[in-house]
């Protein structure tokens, strides 16, 4: 009986390290393609874009949730294009979780 207990504990532990895996990917992913966004909004080119897009990813890891991508953005939209409002970013925010969702759970049935 301990050993069928063991067996689930073990199932659900490795279940839930596989779907916090998957929620750190999608987040990582969906701040990449705001910050690719965020760069056209704001007129950088390609090198710089791809630059940019990590900065938005390293941001994430300032503090817990995602206040703090949203924070950057603000900051350096309110620097260099100061027409782009808090809804337009929160829901591009939304709108590119979803899209990074659907990218890598199609990424994990391949």
């Amino acid at each position: 009986m301990t050993n069928t207990f063991e067996k689930r504990e073990k199932g659900f532990e490795a279940k839930w390290a596989l779907d916090e895996e998957t929620q750190f990917k999608i987040y990582a992913r969906r701040n990449k393609l705001l910050g690719l966004w965020a760069a056209g909004e704001l007129g950088l080119g390609d090198a710089a874009a791809e630059t940019y897009a990590k900065e938005v990813v390293a941001a994430d890891f300032e503090k817990p949730g995602e206040e703090d991508v949203f924070e950057k953005l603000r900051r350096d939209f309110d620097a260099k294009k100061p027409g782009v409002g808090d809804a337009t970013i929160r829901s591009r925010m939304a709108e590119l979780l979803e899209t990074a969702r659907d990218q890598i759970k199609a990424e994990l049935k391949k």
